[in-house]
């Protein structure tokens, strides 16, 4: 039995990755865990909705990634850039993600209780754990 392994939060990960990818094309959009109280026009919502440890040294979390816009058409050009961002993950400056399955191609579901025209897709993303600190 070797030394207790703890595994980074996937979905702070892909939320900082995509916030900041989406800044550098100059795309303003929100990236967030949870649903605002006041909507904004465009934004993107992440959660972890499963997945599980493949081995010592790797998560596998499952995300399922939500783009909110304020018509189809703005929601399909979103998910359209937010997808290729999130499956170039691997490699973003030193980054524990190193693999990014799409389990989950996107759909269009919109937001049961606003009605507001949404788009989610689902990935896996493998991500590398490191040593648990001593007490």
């Amino acid at each position: 039995m070797g030394a207790p392994v703890e595994f980074p939060d996937g979905v702070d990960i892909v939320r900082r990755y995509l916030r900041e990818a989406l800044l550098a094309r100059d795309d303003d959009v929100p990236v967030v865990t949870r649903v605002p109280s006041s909507r904004p026009a465009r934004f993107v919502r992440i959660e972890r909705v499963g997945g599980s440890r493949l081995d010592r040294v790797t998560d596998r979390p499952r995300l399922d990634i939500h783009c909110w816009g304020s018509d189809e058409g703005a929601v399909a050009d979103l998910v359209k850039v937010v997808r290729a961002l999130v499956l170039a993950i691997p490699g973003w400056r030193g980054a524990v993600a190193y693999d990014v399955a799409e389990v989950g191609g996107p759909d269009s579901a919109p937001d049961p209780v606003s009605g507001q025209e949404r788009s989610s897709f689902a990935v896996e993303v493998s991500l590398r754990g490191t040593r648990l600190a001593p007490p």
